[in-house]
């Protein structure tokens, strides 16, 4: 809340003298949003006295001498009538609605009206242009920021120390913190050369493959990305090949116009390679229900829905949920809108049917020891069945050439003469050689015999083939698309009349010329030059990644009801840029990360309300708390027990008991993997969709789209970093590095050691006495509690050190978990 009202008080500050005409999108879109268009705007059910706000001719119409808006004559309009009336059945808005025209907005709305009433475009909506970049001799970014500065008195602060900078790039671009060798490496460049140290760091990092890891995760929130389906059932399924997929794509600097495109229509691209085919496993990270009772088109029906509205948040930023039902209440979309978005997905062979994760189409994607054991499981089936044939020959006699049809076979009762004579035993499935088994088990129990070793042997394929990795992905039908209809609330059984084709919201630009209409025709769509969304949305989530908060604060909402940048010309210089320079994600980033305004000192936190203002101009670095995912990470590394494996299956690392159990009724149980890969990177945790991963506090779920990461600081998060297995062992361990370091003489060097390896930097002095009173008190303490100091020793998969002293051993284990507590270390400074 503190951060919004500053932003309002700088936006405040940014309006014209008095005598001058407010602007329409920044200044009057907003309050006409907020207090009339539920009632005025564009969802004719919810419209009152036929009057429309949210179209300039309908806000200005005269209608038996009354207008709502008559330009120049604010006192006139009935609007403001309305407004400043204070009888209850004509005052607006109208007391239940909660709402209140403030008199700063209502002096706004005068002065609008009074200057001619000229409308506007909402900002979002309108083509992006490249504006002129002030006058500077420095970047881009520093340019239009350090003229927003000017405008408030205020200057960039100076730049961050090189210890700061060097771990603040290595967590932002890989997400992991440099070592104190990678870090003196750094200063010593920077003393001699600091813009070229920093443009070298970059380079390297950004061609690092863990920076695709680093990146990766804020894709898997969006993407809704799990290994399970959700729901009660929450059946798992094998959608890791897209994860790694992902992962491949960021490392290589797969254009993003093409990243969208492959992942919404790979599938019908000319001669789609199987890649690009994987990569609309995207579309299919929905969940799936699969608990009884549960109705195919419905399923099916919630899945359009959930595709639609990640596509609408993802790319365009626009909260089209709110179009399910009805037309939208503050924004241009219509609910044939919705619905002609719907008629793009609506032509796969899914049909809501299946609670596996596996449920067609699926793109085989299995291992070679997959692959290897499933054939030699249908070797094996194939022997077996020659087995049955001989035996069938020898038992039921017939015609040289003809099927068991023509022997006495074909007078066995039930389905036995169809299951025996006209399928050959190789392709018999369970059913029809369990009721072969039943009725020879007494009659011929060395034919049934037989069979039961065919039957173990199919059961052993099917087992095997099940087990291969299959990816659900997107295909369309044969017999081509399903017809597409609006739905009375949103209801699969309540259908209208009213049929609809595949097209774009009609406020915004029309496809491009010559596109298909269909997934593909959609995503080059999206990705068009006068696509007004796309690349605003997109720049303004890395820009989000990086400092904490968009350009938009509200990352998911570009529509009237979002934020207004303040640094709109920066946002649309930098959506044109990564337009014109072939969408390269990683120039993007470099053009971010080298400018001044992220190289600034993250400054001290004094006065609350003055920091909190320079951080939302940007004349400091804003500081924030890491995500839970990169605290995680970091104690692995810093700990050195982190796995440099990349890609591959889920694992499941140290979880409290009985979570899994409590949220499936006892049916799951969670057994915590052993080895590497309990300290693999955090992005190849398991999730389990309706219960996800306990050390990550503050996470999305996963059960449907999100864009914006949570952020909070409550005491709940301390009981994860100062108790979680991982973090104790990553203490106990990092404890261990600094005890068998023989260069490392004495406490203060291992003290010293500890800190750099934690923050990046040589502890002050002060500090350095803290850490030794520490250490000191630690080890009176611990000399007496020799069962403490053998049960902390022992939290862990990784065995310690038994040369080491367990008192000396648990004395800086818990010196170091502290060290990893600080709150340096869990912030991005």
């Amino acid at each position: 809340m503190l951060r919004s009202a500053l932003i309002f008080h700088v936006l405040s500050a940014s309006v014209m003298a008095a005598d001058q005409v407010p602007d329409f999108s920044r200044e009057i879109l907003p309050i006409l949003s907020d207090n009339c268009f539920q009632c005025h705007g564009t969802d004719p059910k919810t419209r009152k006295g036929d009057l429309r706000l949210d179209i300039e001719a309908d806000a200005k119409r005269m209608k038996d001498g009354v207008a709502a808006l008559l330009p120049g004559k604010a006192d006139a309009s009935e609007a403001i009538k309305r407004i400043v009336s204070t009888d209850p059945d004509e005052h607006m808005p109208p007391a239940k609605s909660h709402k209140n025209v403030t008199p700063a907005q209502l002096d706004l709305l005068k002065r609008w009206i009074n200057g001619g009433a000229k409308w506007g475009e909402h900002w979002a909506f309108t083509r992006i242009e490249k504006p002129k970049v002030p006058a500077s001799k420095t970047n881009a970014i520093d340019a239009f920021i350090g003229a927003k500065l000017s405008e408030h008195g205020l200057t960039f602060s100076p730049e961050a120390k090189p210890e700061a900078l060097c771990r603040r790039l290595y967590l932002d671009l890989i997400g992991l913190p440099p070592t104190p060798e990678q870090v003196d490496a750094f200063a010593r460049a920077h003393r001699q050369n600091p813009e070229s140290s920093v443009q070298n760091l970059v380079t390297t990092l950004l061609a690092d493959p863990r920076h695709g890891e680093r990146w990766v995760w804020e894709w898997l929130d969006a993407s809704r990305y799990a290994d399970t389906n959700g729901y009660q059932g929450d059946n798992e399924r094998t959608a890791w090949p897209w994860r790694d997929w992902v992962i491949k794509a960021i490392n290589d600097n797969l254009p993003y116009d093409q990243f969208t495109i492959w992942q919404l229509a790979g599938d019908l691209l000319p001669n789609a390679t199987k890649e690009q085919k994987l990569a609309t496993a995207f579309v299919r990270n929905h969940m799936i229900n699969g608990e009884g009772g549960r109705i195919a088109e419905e399923n099916r029906i919630e899945y359009l829905f959930d595709q639609v509205e990640t596509v609408g948040t993802v790319w365009l930023g626009l909260t089209f949920q709110c179009t399910r039902c009805h037309d939208h209440k503050f924004d241009p979309l219509t609910m044939k809108d919705y619905y002609s978005m719907i008629a793009f997905f609506n032509g796969t062979p899914v049909d809501g049917q299946g609670r596996g994760g596996q449920t067609a189409p699926v793109l085989d994607m299995s291992t070679p020891g997959e692959e290897a054991k499933s054939q030699a499981a249908q070797q094996r089936v194939n022997e077996i069945a020659k087995e049955v044939e001989t035996f069938e020959l020898k038992r039921w006699p017939r015609p040289e050439g003809k099927g068991l049809e023509e022997s006495e076979a074909s007078k066995l009762p039930g389905n036995l003469p169809a299951t025996l004579a006209k399928t050959v035993p190789s392709k018999r499935g369970v059913d029809a050689l369990l009721e072969s088994i039943s009725y020879f088990k007494e009659k011929d129990k060395a034919y049934a015999a037989v069979l039961q070793k065919l039957m173990d042997a199919v059961r052993k394929r099917d087992a095997a083939k099940n087990n291969i990795t299959k990816v659900m992905v997107m295909e369309e039908r044969k017999e081509g698309p399903r017809d597409t209809f609006l739905l009375v609330k949103g209801a699969y059984d309540n259908v209208t009349t009213t049929k609809v084709g595949m097209g774009t919201p009609a406020k915004l630009p029309p496809m491009p010329a010559g596109a298909p209409n269909n997934r593909l025709g959609l995503a080059q769509w999206l990705v068009a030059r006068d696509n007004p969304l796309t690349a605003r949305v997109t720049v303004n989530r890395y820009w989000q990644s990086l400092f904490g908060v968009g350009l938009v604060k509200t990352a998911e909402d570009f529509g009237v009801q979002g934020e207004r940048p303040v640094h709109l010309d920066l946002l649309d210089w930098l959506a044109a840029d990564f337009m014109d320079h072939g969408w390269d994600v990683k120039r993007l980033l470099t053009q971010m990360v080298m400018s001044w305004t992220y190289r600034q000192a993250s400054g001290a936190k004094t006065d609350a309300e003055q920091y909190a203002l320079r951080a939302s101009l940007y004349a400091q670095f804003p500081r924030f708390r890491m995500p839970s995912f990169m605290l995680r990470d970091q104690a692995l590394a810093v700990s050195s027990l982190l796995s440099p494996k990349v890609g591959g299956p889920a694992v499941k690392p140290y979880q409290p008991e009985g979570i899994w159990e409590e949220a499936t009724f006892g049916k799951v149980k969670y057994t915590p993997d052993t080895g590497d890969a309990l300290y693999r990177r955090s992005l190849y945790t398991f999730w389990r969709r309706i219960v996800g991963p306990t050390m990550f506090f503050d996470n999305t779920p996963r059960q449907f789209c999100v864009v914006k990461a949570m952020r909070t600081n409550t005491p709940l998060q301390a009981l994860v970093t100062m108790n979680e297995t991982t973090f104790v062992e990553a203490a106990r361990t990092m404890a261990q590095r600094l005890l068998q370091n023989g260069a490392l003489k004495d406490d203060d060097a291992r003290l010293t050691q500890a800190w750099r390896l934690a923050t990046a930097r040589l502890p002050k002095p002060t500090e350095l006495i803290t850490l030794r009173s520490a250490l000191e008190r630690l080890r009176s303490q611990l000399a007496s509690d020799s069962s403490g100091v053998k049960a902390l020793l022992e939290v862990g998969d990784s065995k310690r050190d038994e040369h080491l002293n367990a008192t000396e051993h648990a004395a800086w284990t818990s010196l170091c978990l502290m060290v990893l507590n600080l709150d340096e270390v869990l912030t991005k400074e």
